[in-house]
């Protein structure tokens, strides 16, 4: 079935082997995981790369088994652990929609918990629901939830029975609020660039109020905990105190920021930060995203931004006007029927330079850039649009190509390695 995927063009063909153990054996999952020491990421923005960066670092300790192609629901991570010797470590990506479940079968030693924020607008709940969701299950995994007794142990030496470690964005409300249902927590200083689906407190329906560097909600007094581990643009600093300078082939501080969690994650597993960290250094592409490749014959880097969350990091490491940018939009079931997040992207820091909008959603978006004032043009085909970009441009480096999931996807199938 996998060889028949892959040559029908359908994918890899993991993911269906996925779903037929599964359909086999409902365990399947629980009973690949058990005796490896796993780590689960999740988060609406950044954990693919954020998982991909921890698979670079726990693989300086021995054979780690990921998910590195993304597919995240309990499918794909069974097809994952099938492929991997027994035993050993697991760096797994985990749909922040089934993360309860998947803790529950993987027992877990340490969970990443990154962000939360609006995403597929028709099909994904509300995020207030989503850190419920979490919170609830990292209550019964610590024993501290009415509803369900601790986990019996975890998968690997070293675990405690009241659940896993958790890792948590102490810059987001949402993700803290869920993460405070755990028995221990390591706060890191990952940043929130997207603020504005976290003005709610989960807890009390107040008001969250932020500042530049810390944020509370004045009604029930929910507030920013004290990050034991930050980073800048130079370093990291670790729980101890101890600081790593770090440099990163992945741009932006997003991914500093994800190097981050990832390191402390792996810390939790006895790889010092200073080595995890140097392991990531060299990661410059993942799953096709950030490398750059021809499409039409020209040179395109591909970026993946899927909400208003991921848009307001990409902003920051988009080549300067006047140089053009292609953006991609689809609205197949992947990416979320509903494209209105497009009007709460501020589209109007691209002022400056010429946007090439395509992809089946190119009007929705060539209507946003109208208001925004930015000057652009349309083009329904995506390698069409790409060729049109670099007519626009005045030199020869690579076009910035920003796609949504589909989108990025279909980019993909039509490139060749620059």
């Amino acid at each position: 079935m996998g060889r028949a995927s892959r040559l029908a063009g359908r994918g890899g063909g993991g993911v269906i082997g996925g779903r037929v153990t599964l359909l086999v054996d409902p365990d399947a999952l629980a009973r690949l995981a058990r005796g490896r020491r796993s780590v689960l990421v999740s988060g609406t923005n950044g954990k693919t790369t954020t998982t991909r960066l921890l698979a670079a670092a726990l693989a300086t300790a021995g054979p780690t088994a990921t998910n590195s192609g993304g597919a995240n629901l309990p499918y794909g991570l069974v097809a994952a652990l099938s492929s991997a010797p027994p035993g050993g470590l697991a760096a797994l990506e985990v749909d922040e929609a089934y993360l309860g479940p998947v803790a529950d079968a993987v027992r877990p030693e340490v969970v990443c918990l990154l962000n939360l924020s609006r995403d597929q607008l028709d099909r994904i709940n509300e995020v207030r629901m989503l850190a419920g969701r979490w919170r609830r299950a990292l209550e019964s995994a610590a024993g501290t939830s009415s509803a369900a007794a601790p986990w019996a142990g975890a998968s690997g030496a070293g675990a405690a029975s009241s659940g896993p470690v958790v890792v948590a964005n102490a810059d987001d409300p949402m993700v803290v609020w869920a993460a405070s249902g755990a028995a221990r927590v390591v706060w890191v200083g990952a940043g929130l660039s997207w603020r504005l689906d976290a003005t709610g407190c989960p807890r009390c329906e107040g008001r969250i109020q932020f500042t530049d560097t810390s944020w509370s909600c004045g009604d029930c007094g929910l507030a920013r905990p004290d990050a034991e581990v930050t980073v800048d643009q130079v370093a990291m600093t670790d729980r101890a105190g101890g600081r790593h300078p770090f440099t990163l082939s992945l741009p932006g501080h997003c991914n500093r920021s994800n190097a981050a969690m990832a390191a402390t994650a792996a810390s939790l597993l006895g790889i010092g930060e200073a080595q995890a960290l140097t392991a990531m250094e060299p990661v410059s592409d993942v799953t096709g995203r950030y490398g750059v490749v021809r499409v039409g014959g020209v040179p395109a880097r591909l970026l993946l931004s899927k909400n208003p969350a991921g848009w307001m990091e990409i902003f920051d490491f988009l080549r300067p006007a006047p140089s053009p940018v292609v953006v991609a939009i689809n609205a197949k079931i992947a990416d979320g029927r509903d494209p209105s997040w497009l009007w709460d992207v501020p589209f109007e820091r691209l002022a400056g330079r010429q946007v090439v909008a395509t992809g089946e959603r190119c009007r929705d978006l060539a209507v946003r850039l109208r208001y925004a004032e930015v000057g652009h043009v349309m083009v329904e085909d995506a390698v069409a649009a790409v060729v049109e970009a670099r007519r626009l441009g005045d030199d020869s480096a690579p076009v910035d190509v920003v796609a949504n999931y589909t989108s990025f996807q279909g980019l993909r199938r039509a490139a060749v390695n620059a």
